[in-house]
């Protein structure tokens, strides 16, 4: 049972208990039909609250899985290159910001890593902090 069924039985199964309850104690058919349109309303808004957090909450996650997919291109790019060292370089994306650290051998290698990341599809920036070994 995924989330979504998870969070509409738990919102749908008190709700269905309090209209149940509500007819127990309704006086007449008009007040139990009354309490079950108020119930089901409810309910309808609460169905709905959850779907809209469950849509909020895969749309973060898709945002994750893309930076993730970025920061893998970005390193495969690095590794195909015969000037880059990939364990030199470390690569971080966050909301299609990549960044760049760490040390490499020559300015080339900055120029030419933040080259590689920034022709990557779905890179809105690029950051680099790379540094050349020995100068600081």
């Amino acid at each position: 049972m995924n989330l979504f069924h998870r969070r509409l039985a738990s919102v749908g199964f008190p709700a269905l208990m309090l209209a149940v309850a509500g007819l127990v104690q309704a006086a007449t058919a008009e007040d139990a039909g009354k309490s079950i349109d108020q119930m089901i309303e409810k309910t309808g808004t609460k169905m709905q609250e959850a779907k809209e957090a469950l849509g909020e909450k895969a749309a973060k996650t898709g945002d994750y899985l893309d930076d993730a997919a970025i920061t893998a291109k970005i390193k495969a790019e690095i590794l195909g290159d015969p000037l880059l060292k990939v364990l030199q370089i470390h690569v971080t994306t966050t909301d299609g910001v990549v960044r760049l650290s760490g040390e490499v051998d020559s300015p080339q290698s900055i120029e030419r890593a933040t080259a590689l990341a920034a022709r990557v599809n779905q890179v809105k920036s690029v950051t680099s902090e790379l540094v050349v070994k020995g100068v600081k």
